[in-house]
């Protein structure tokens, strides 16, 4: 039985009456995304015949190749390399990494550190044999200033080292205060690197923000972007997975780091996953409208109940991520323990803070969803560390989200 406090359905009530202009301005861009996606389905002649999976090597998958097209249209890059292969975005991102790297050269943060898990990767954490640190990779970063905003001044000079050969950009938040990136700015970013440093390839961590804005960083001149499916692009439907799209001759490097040199993308079968790949990035943009309303409404309600809220329900936004500042640890378990008694798939369950890999604290996690660790299906998740932050992101349907975010406060008020 889903039970609401009197107090919250009032307030919820109040929350979403206030709230149709941003909500119409998500469905504006829904709309435009949706066109985009839709016209690339066209151009491509997508029939039932792409749905036909393959074993074995996977050559001559002509679904998993025409899906390749239709993200490198819908993108506006050369190339796409869209595989079940990969395991996360972590993985995606860290095969762009070394695509354009090699031995000697520099990686230059052009947004301070990045992602946990991608650490790792990089070697400024953990002693991995495989990280770009062990294969001679240099490291730089230039810190965001005020407000989240990149310091462009400073990134113009440190890109203009000789060796910096590659520029990142984390478009969202990941597990921190900062907010997300707006396009604008990773165009301003864009435009200052390749001013002093021509040949750097600029590649964007584009997780939790595909199909948020109209345009994605490939449209603004970024070399290579790369994300989960299990989150914005898979719509919900893509069971694992990942993409890289961008210059060609990137992506074929990153293809060829995927799976081997000489094989790239040629080989990879789908086993039968090409329907629920092509569904998903066709719903993506009404789905990350979803997500969007719900956090929209996430931001409202906790907003009302005194708790501060980033990005505010009137912000422009750059991605999924709802962050909540709940001040005490027990309010961060009552609000994950909400959610997770508002999800259609263990609901049941407790969530429990728990050492999770790539993360250097206990991170306590409500996800009941269709997709194990799906982050378009709603979602919520923080780290045991003051100021007790809860970052919120997913919602298959704005119907269902809204009741999750209204039994998570009714959860704290108990």
């Amino acid at each position: 039985m889903i039970e609401i406090s009197q107090r919250i359905f009032e307030l919820s009530e109040k929350a979403q009456a206030r709230l149709s202009e941003p909500f119409a301005e998500i469905d504006r861009r829904a709309q435009i995304n949706t066109k985009r996606v839709l016209e690339a389905f066209h151009d491509n002649r997508v029939s039932d015949s792409c749905f036909v999976g393959t074993t074995g090597y996977g050559y001559d998958d002509h679904g998993r190749d025409t899906l390749d097209k239709i993200y490198a249209r819908v993108f506006g890059a050369e190339a796409a390399l869209v595989r079940i292969g990969f395991v996360n975005g972590t993985h995606a991102i860290s095969c762009s990494l070394f695509a354009a790297l090699k031995p000697g050269d520099i990686l230059l943060s052009a947004t301070g550190a990045p992602y946990d898990t991608l650490r790792g990767v990089i070697g400024i954490s953990g002693d991995y044999p495989a990280s770009l640190k062990y294969y001679g990779v240099d490291y730089a970063q230039v810190d965001l200033g005020q407000d989240s905003r990149p310091d462009f001044e400073a990134i113009s000079s440190a890109a203009a080292n000789s060796k910096v050969k590659a520029v990142f950009i984390q478009r969202s938040r990941g597990y921190s205060q900062r907010r997300a990136l707006l396009i604008e700015e990773i165009d301003e970013i864009i435009v200052n690197v390749k001013r002093v440093n021509p040949s750097a390839a600029i590649i964007v961590d584009n997780c939790y923000g595909e199909f948020v804005d109209v345009l994605e960083p490939t449209h603004v001149g970024a070399d290579l972007i790369a994300g989960s499916l299990i989150k914005n692009p898979g719509g919900g439907f893509a069971p694992t997975g990942g993409y890289v799209a961008g210059r060609a001759d990137l992506v074929e490097r990153a293809a060829m780091r995927l799976t081997t040199p000489g094989i790239g993308g040629e080989c990879g079968p789908t086993l039968g996953n090409n329907r629920l790949l092509y569904q998903g990035f066709f719903m993506a943009p009404h789905t990350v409208a979803q997500a969007l309303k719900t956090a929209v409404f996430c931001a409202e309600l906790m907003g009302e109940l005194g708790y501060k809220t980033s990005p505010g329900p009137f912000e422009r936004r750059s991605d999924i991520i709802q962050m909540i500042e709940l001040k005490t640890a027990e309010n961060l378990k009552k609000f994950c323990r909400g959610i997770q008694m508002g999800a259609p798939v263990d609901s049941y369950v407790t969530p429990e803070p728990w050492q999770m890999l790539g993360y250097d604290c206990p991170v306590i996690m409500a996800a009941g969803a269709f997709i194990q660790g799906s982050s378009i299906e709603l979602s919520a998740d923080g780290p045991m560390l003051e100021p007790y932050l809860a970052f919120l992101q997913g919602g298959l349907t704005y119907e269902s989200g809204k009741l999750g975010i209204m039994l998570a406060a009714s959860e704290m008020l108990n």
